[in-house]
């Protein structure tokens, strides 16, 4: 969704190219009646709204010249209104403005398997960096063009909880959603409209309050997150348990570091389904280690599986490897 700005000048340019193509019509037709040929009648029509003072084709009777009178004025006025229309585009950057948010609104419409982040906060800009950092593409969504100024990454200006909002952003083709909103109310709302739109979309609430982390999940968020609560519970790891705390941190969130804990879902037709832990031997099929293993999305966690642990359909894969070991484990998962 564009600026007001861009989009009151695209209408303006709209609204001047139309009064030039009906001066340029009604003329023709005006020199046709007279008794012009339809090119000779084109031809003293642009020659008459531009002043360039070529003679007139044919001579003028006092009719002829009585509307080419009228035809002069009412041109030359709608030629400065171009001008003057675009001049003031070009020098504002409305004109610009409006073209990048096209070329943005394409970018977008072509993306699959994105993230989109509405709410550009603290809390928003800190999970957008995340994302980016490790390769993902994001959209960001917010009602604030104060805070969308300057953004470089694809955004979109607009209510969150609206569902056009959504559709521009591309929910129907995205990953995840996290929703950082400054209030509860909004992110419910969004929340809601988000569900309905993708029943199968994954979607990350924040929640302000401990108490609206229920209400979110009813309203159809994964997984509802308090982050005051989560840095808090972090820094009482870090006091405790300061290597285990540091390590997990490294291998999720750190750039540099060649490993990384990751999540591998079975799909339907993966050569892994129907098969046991023991049978499929994790480290020998890609190098990477076995952590845990999920049956169902919201079922409980199989921490080091046994060997004869079966797999199925949807089951998620936890597992400890560097980037190559991981993508040949989720190309076999993904079959």
């Amino acid at each position: 969704m564009g600026t007001a700005s861009g989009r009151e000048t695209a209408r303006r340019l709209g609204v001047a190219v139309g009064a030039l193509l009906a001066v340029t019509v009604v003329g023709t037709l005006g020199y046709v009646v007279l008794g012009f040929g339809p090119l000779e009648a084109l031809y003293q029509t642009v020659t008459t709204v531009a002043t360039v003072g070529f003679r007139e084709v044919h001579p003028l009777g006092p009719v002829g010249q009585f509307f080419t009178v009228l035809l002069i004025i009412v041109g030359v006025g709608t030629v400065l209104y171009n001008l003057g229309v675009l001049l003031e585009a070009v020098t504002e950057g409305h004109l610009r403005q409006h073209l990048e948010r096209r070329r943005m609104d394409r970018d977008i419409a072509h993306l699959r398997d994105h993230v989109i982040v509405c709410g550009y906060g603290r809390v928003g800009r800190s999970a957008t960096r995340q994302l980016l950092d490790t390769g993902h593409r994001v959209v960001v969504v917010d009602v604030d063009p104060e805070r969308l100024e300057g953004l470089v990454e694809l955004h979109v200006l607009g209510d969150a909880s609206s569902d056009e909002t959504l559709r521009e952003a591309g929910v129907e083709h995205a990953r995840a959603l996290i929703c950082a909103l400054d209030t509860d109310a909004d992110t419910v709302y969004t929340t809601l409209s988000a569900r309905s739109l993708r029943p199968d979309l994954v979607i990350i609430s924040r929640a302000r309050t401990e108490e609206s982390k229920d209400k979110l999940v009813l309203a159809g968020a994964t997984r509802a997150v308090n982050p005051q609560l989560i840095g808090g519970r972090r820094m009482a790891s870090f006091a405790l348990h300061a290597d285990v705390a540091e390590f997990l941190d490294e291998v999720m969130h750190e750039d540099d570091l060649d490993f990384r804990i990751e999540q591998v879902r079975l799909g339907d037709h993966s050569p892994l389904v129907g098969r046991s832990v023991g049978e499929v031997d994790v480290p020998g099929l890609s190098g990477c280690q076995l952590l845990a293993v999920r049956h169902a999305r919201k079922g409980p966690f199989i921490p080091t599986p046994p060997p004869e642990t079966a797999l199925s359909p949807g089951t998620t894969l936890i597992v400890f490897g560097n980037p190559e070991q991981v993508d040949a484990l989720r190309s076999a998962a993904a079959r």
